[in-house]
């Protein structure tokens, strides 16, 4: 496993970089990352931008909004927040196996005497509280894993630039963002920086053996510095047009939220946009599924069987989006 830790604090370039290092650099390699963006909203890939932030604070707080490769949920980033991501062969893990990639940072607080959980889909928790989201991004036989490490963030600012949705907490009795998350450094019961953190989960991930630096060439940041300015410092690909609908549907299931923006003409689906904080790299399989058919409940059970949504989105049954089309 080569590792490589990212120079800069943009979110535009550090995504580009992830990108990079997935699609360009050996295939015969693993990689771990570490990496933090300052003042950052990274949303997940099949997020509506624009029902995931307070605008208005966001605007006013100068805080970059940058949307990501994997799906699942928005995150804020600060300086008191580490990134890491781990690139591997995918068939190395299971589908979504959350739990492999962050075994290290759960040995990494052990050292320090704190007891951390997996908890849900994706979260690891410190006596209840969230201080890491996962996602994975999977193409071509490849998984991109990465995940955040609240440190010593301001979770203030988590509640101010974040849109709550009470209908994703409400079965977690959980009042706001805010009162869901916490710091590693709050369960500290020693000083510790964040460099000393971070050192000691790079010993972790490295247990094995020395660890092998890769240092990125003038080429490399060349080849990132286009992707970047392809894709992540975009408009388009951060914020995009909103979807035009006569109609939407909403639900929150426990492999995460699903909207439907759609389009209908007489009654037939003739478009519709998927979005939500889910796993799953098919949504355009299911965008293809649902659309040119008509809103009947029976005619979409027909085509809408368990073995025509797998590998859809993760999780997602014939009867889960049938209650979300018509309860």
């Amino acid at each position: 496993m080569r590792y490589i830790e990212s120079p800069s604090t943009d979110p535009t370039w550090n995504l580009a970089l992830e990108e990079y290092v997935f699609d360009h650099l050996p295939k015969d390699e693993d990689y771990f990352m570490l990496w933090q963006n300052d003042n950052t909203v990274v949303i997940g890939k099949y997020q509506n931008t624009d029902a995931e932030i307070d605008a208005e604070a966001v605007a006013e707080q100068k805080v970059t909004v940058v949307r990501r490769l994997s799906g699942g949920g928005a995150v804020f980033h600060d300086m008191g927040n580490l990134n890491f991501t781990f690139i591997t062969d995918a068939d190395t893990v299971s589908d979504f196996d959350f739990l492999h990639f962050t075994k290290p940072v759960l040995g990494t607080l052990a050292r320090f005497g704190i007891t951390a959980e997996f908890n849900g889909r994706n979260d690891l928790t410190i006596n209840g509280y969230k201080f890491s989201g996962n996602a994975q991004y999977t193409r071509d036989g490849r998984v991109m894993h990465h995940g955040t490490l609240l440190f010593s963030s301001d979770l203030s600012r988590v509640q101010s630039i974040l849109a709550f949705k009470p209908e994703k907490y409400k079965q977690k009795g959980v009042k706001s963002v805010r009162s869901r998350v916490g710091n590693i450094s709050d369960a500290l019961t020693a000083p510790l920086s964040l460099d000393e953190f971070k050192t000691a989960l790079l010993e972790e991930v490295f247990s094995e053996g020395d660890v092998q630096t890769y240092t990125l060439t003038d080429s490399d940041r060349r080849s990132i510095a286009a992707i970047q300015a392809g894709r992540y410092a975009t408009w388009e690909w951060n914020y995009g047009a909103s979807p035009g609908y006569n109609a939407t549907r909403s639900k929150q299931f426990d492999f995460g939220g699903i909207t439907l923006y759609l389009n209908l003409v007489d009654g037939i689906i003739r478009d519709v946009h998927i979005c939500g904080d889910f796993f799953g790299d098919g949504v355009d399989t299911l965008y293809r599924l649902l659309m040119d058919l008509p809103l009947d409940k029976k005619i979409l059970e027909s085509h809408l069987t368990d073995d025509a949504l797998r590998g859809t989105i993760n999780g997602l049954t014939s009867k889960d989006l049938l209650t979300l089309l018509f309860d």
